[in-house]
């Protein structure tokens, strides 16, 4: 790739889904020694930013962004300017190319989806439909400059066949109304208004150019707003596919380790969940590692390792392939995985796995090691958290087993709020609260005091993994709402699925 310093890269955000990024914009955010963005932006967006990328927030003014751009280009970074949308279309990107070239600054435009583009289209509005209304009117009044006052006079759109989308406010919903009908138009035309388009929070409200300001104050609606004015909104009864989601309208909050979180915030956000990452412990090596050390010298001596966790496996072979160079020096030892999600962790090493008890409880780990065979005087390896409950290894050695209990991670409470999620937790609840381990509700409640935010936001609902969370959240007095029955996080997922569409 050609070097890229002493360029500025004029970068179209899109309208708030990360998904709809372009990737030109993903790889030059990749880049960047420098990203300045808008406030609008979806803050998950700078999650692509290189690690020790400046990070700074615009200016409210244009000479403000601009005299930003300016410093950081002279120092020789790579400046990434981030605008909301799409730069040339209502964002403003024309203004700051324009004083780039100039200056004789090298830059690039990066376009961008624009929310009146899809916000529309995540409400299920077509803003065209066939040869009857292939006329599309853009507007905004959220623009404003000396040459662009913002006081504008939409009458004169009223008589034009077609499709008219706004980008506006909810203040200035009645001014539109009004100037619309003053210039003619029919007051039954369709109207739909849109807010915080193709995020999870998305609201849409529907009605006329009669009934809209009135709809709009009785619901409450928030800026910006994408506004849509035509017969094209009544195609949404049939194409409304983003708000009917099975889990559309539930913010859930997820506990687990941030490098651990995304295949489950991934089917939550797939579903339409409005996702907040709140992770509450971090996972780090052992204090001792000398018995994990014995135990990899040692594994041929063992007739099962037992693996409890997907955490387990993965710091297990962090520390197997610092030993050894091939798989094959696991030995003939047999390997059991407690739970699907432990499973499918240890196929990830194509190892097989000889038994699965798909309960968490250790006397029916046990029991199902008992009816596949005697395990009286045989070695059991035993891998999982520093800190755990000790009713497994007792379980097994009442069976005659001779057990290794052998720590190979341990977790950590986790305090940051990188994402600023547990701040909008604090602030507004959430429908729930996904715990996938015991370690993450002690440590969730060390940080939250679980029993105090549920009487404060008493909607809250909370759901586990399996009965061993389920028995340390019923140790602070609670009772979760859910207990999947499948301990994985698929099958968490569709559990919360299954009660929410029960409960409608």
């Amino acid at each position: 790739m050609n070097k890229l310093k002493d360029k500025v890269f004029l970068v179209g955000a899109g309208p708030g889904d990360t998904g709809l990024l372009t990737l030109r914009a993903v790889e030059v955010l990749n880049l960047a020694d420098v990203i300045i963005y808008d406030a609008l932006v979806n803050p998950a967006v700078l999650n692509y930013a290189k690690t020790g990328a400046q990070i700074i927030p615009a200016g409210k003014t244009i000479d403000e962004i601009n005299s930003l751009i300016l410093k950081h280009i002279v120092e020789g970074k790579t400046v990434v300017r981030l605008i909301n949308g799409d730069p040339f279309t209502f964002g403003r990107g024309e203004e700051e190319a324009l004083f780039l070239a100039k200056n004789n600054i090298p830059f690039e435009i990066i376009p961008g989806i624009s929310s009146l583009q899809a916000a529309p289209a995540y409400a299920g509005i077509p803003v065209t439909y066939g040869l009857n209304n292939n006329v599309l009117i853009l507007a905004s009044d959220l623009v404003s400059s000396e040459n662009n006052p913002s006081a504008l006079d939409f009458s004169n759109f009223a008589n034009v066949q077609g499709t008219k989308v706004f980008l506006t406010e909810n203040t200035k919903i009645n001014q539109i109304v009004n100037d619309l009908l003053k210039g003619g138009m029919l007051s039954e035309t369709p109207v739909a208004i849109i807010q915080s388009g193709t995020l999870e929070n998305q609201k849409t409200l529907t009605g006329t150019l009669s009934t809209i300001a009135d709809i709009v104050k009785e619901n409450g609606i928030n800026p910006p707003i994408v506004m849509v004015i035509g017969e094209v909104v009544k195609l949404r009864e049939k194409l409304n596919w983003f708000e009917t989601r099975p889990l559309f309208g539930q913010r859930i909050v997820i506990t687990r380790a941030k490098n651990q979180s995304a295949n489950l915030k991934n089917l939550l956000k797939e579903r339409g969940a409005d996702v907040l990452e709140v992770p509450t412990i971090k996972i780090v090596p052992p204090e001792n590692k000398e018995d994990l050390i014995d135990a990899l010298l040692g594994l041929n001596e063992y007739d099962w390792i037992v693996f409890t966790s997907p955490n387990g496996v993965t710091a297990f072979f962090e520390h197997f392939f610092k030993q050894f160079e091939d798989i094959r020096d696991v030995g003939g030892t047999r390997i059991a995985a407690i739970g699907i999600g432990t499973a499918e962790k240890l196929k990830e090493y194509h190892l097989k796995v000889d038994l699965m008890p798909e309960e968490s409880l250790a006397a029916n780990i046990a029991k199902v090691f008992a009816e596949y065979h005697s395990i009286e005087n045989l070695r059991i390896c035993l891998i999982r958290a520093e800190v755990s409950n000790q009713e497994l290894p007792k379980a097994l050695e009442e069976l005659g087993a001779i057990v290794d209990d052998i720590a190979c991670y341990r977790t950590l409470a986790e305090t940051e709020d990188t994402n600023g999620d547990a701040n909008r937790l604090m602030n507004e609840g959430a429908d729930w609260i996904l715990f996938t381990s015991g370690s993450t509700v002690e440590n969730f409640h060390i940080r939250f005091k679980l029993p105090e935010l549920l009487k404060k936001f008493k909607n809250i609902k909370l759901a586990a993994i399996g009965p061993e969370t389920a028995k340390i959240i019923e140790k602070f007095g609670l009772k979760p709402t859910v207990v999947s029955p499948v301990h994985n996080v698929n099958g968490l997922v569709d559990a919360i699925q299954e009660y929410i569409l029960k409960s409608r």
